[in-house]
């Protein structure tokens, strides 16, 4: 008898995150499967952020959005959206409720870590042909090579025209690769620490191997390398100079495990929350009591600087065009506004238990993962959310059959990481973080739970309909 009144007691007075699986009924783990499928072909078709803006305008085109233009109505049930420099996106449904009552935002990132070309990247030693490179966000150096990588983006022309290119990732196409040292001459480099054991200038891309016939200048690989790029796209070395290509690894998303239970992917970070986000605001089918926005941002891997950052003025821009056609004050709005800002956690690894607390580490599959705070060490970076903001976040989520947890990045000694949840409360718009725990965070291939991907959803959709 006082054995089961004290199980009870503990179930009623204790807290430990569960697998999310023992809950998720047949019909949830059928909409679940659903949901990951559309999330996988997102990340397939939208490994850079001009991919990714160009994805999201096409669902939501086809889910009935407009872009907006200036004197449009902003009526309750309108569905727009702005699109920033190609690399950008803000989307919103109207509300019923007057935007002076704030709006519901969830924020997230498109950006990846990466390796970009430098601005003159071609050259040629030794009869070898290589593109110099510049890596993008925090990454491990010497992961990223030997993975055969795909190069994606645009070339902008003096003469104003735009030439998109995308090589290496159909089957039928070469690839490109970052080569390493063999292990039988590698004494020296595996005496080196990781951090340096791969250099920055030695993430050089091979491109190219072949001479044009019958020329015998020192440059005859790189100039071949120049041909095709001019015969193929027209550009010529000096375009380089106002171009953005990035390399992406290969590989397609894919299921993984025995039970095909996670997804091995690149982009987790930020793709299954970004993707997360926009597939909430389309799912709404009636019109919400507050403002649905989706903010879809750029450069948050290097700082959210930039035009097409979070700490840009174009958030801003969007919500004040929005504002101005209800006469409501900008201000009044974000005052009175909340915000899920939606990126990634690191998921609890028992090989790296070392770096983690387990009792205030996210896990796999125990749903999406809120988090009162982020940043560095002593909270640097961080926005702290309001304890009264958590509250309701939870009992939101509690209300809609969400599977939820509260996590932090590892322990406090050990690092840390900042989101654009800053930025947001900066605006004076309460801010919790919110995301996916993912295991091998910044790598060419990340890893997250189905699980996880689709309860993050579910949580931004509760928080969308929230009256």
């Amino acid at each position: 008898m006082s054995e089961n009144k004290y199980k009870e007691l503990r179930e009623k007075l204790t807290y430990a995150p569960k697998n999310g699986y023992a809950r998720l009924t047949e019909a949830d783990k059928a909409e679940m499967e659903a949901y990951c499928k559309r999330y996988m072909a997102f990340l397939d078709a939208a490994k850079t952020e001009r991919e990714a803006v160009r994805e999201t305008v096409r669902q939501a085109e086809a889910a009935g959005f407009q872009p907006y233009t200036d004197g449009m109505a902003v009526k309750p049930g309108a569905k727009i959206y702005c699109v920033n420099q190609d690399k950008a996106i803000n989307l919103a449904v109207i509300g019923k409720k007057s935007l002076a009552q704030g709006t519901r935002i969830t924020a997230a990132h498109i950006d990846n870590p990466r390796l970009d070309l430098k601005p003159n990247p071609l050259y040629e030693e030794d009869q070898m042909a290589f593109f110099k490179t510049h890596y993008y966000g925090g990454i491990k150096k010497y992961q990223w090579t030997t993975v055969p990588m795909a190069i994606h983006g645009v070339v902008a022309k003096k003469d104003g025209t735009v030439v998109e290119i995308c090589i290496g990732e159909k089957d039928d196409e070469p690839v490109f690769i970052v080569t390493d040292l063999l292990i039988h001459l590698s004494e020296d480099q595996m005496k080196k620490p990781l951090a340096t054991g791969v250099t920055a200038e030695n993430l050089n891309l091979l491109v190219g191997s072949v001479p044009l016939p019958e020329d015998d200048g020192a440059d005859s690989v790189k100039l071949a390398v120049l041909l095709y790029l001019n015969e193929t796209y027209g550009i010529t070395e000096e375009d380089f100079m106002s171009a953005e290509l990035i390399l992406t690894p290969v590989a397609k998303a894919r299921e993984l495990g025995f039970d095909r239970s996670m997804i091995a992917a690149y982009g987790h970070d930020d793709r299954s929350c970004s993707f997360a986000a926009l597939d909430a605001l389309l799912w709404l089918e009636e019109t919400p009591e507050y403002t649905a926005v989706c903010c879809l941002a750029d450069k948050e891997e290097i700082g959210s600087m930039g035009i097409s950052g979070m700490q840009s003025q174009a958030f801003e821009y969007f919500m004040e065009r929005l504002c101005r056609g209800q006469n409501v004050s900008l201000m009044d709005c974000f005052a009175n506004s909340q915000c899920l800002s939606a990126d990634v956690t690191n998921a609890y690894d028992p090989t790296y238990k070392e770096v983690c607390d387990k009792r205030n580490n996210s896990h796999v599959n125990a749903g999406v993962c809120f988090m009162k705070y982020t940043g560095s060490r002593g909270k640097s970076g961080s926005s702290d959310a309001p304890a009264e903001f958590v509250a309701k976040i939870r009992r939101l989520c509690d209300e809609g059959g969400v599977i939820w947890q509260m996590g932090e990045l590892g322990k406090v000694d050990a690092g840390g990481g900042g989101t654009v949840a800053q930025y947001m409360a900066n605006r004076n718009i309460l801010t919790l973080d919110t995301g996916v725990p993912v295991l091998s965070m910044h790598a060419p291939i990340e890893v997250v739970g189905k699980l996880d991907c689709y309860e993050t959803t579910k949580a931004m959709r509760v928080f969308y309909q929230d009256k």
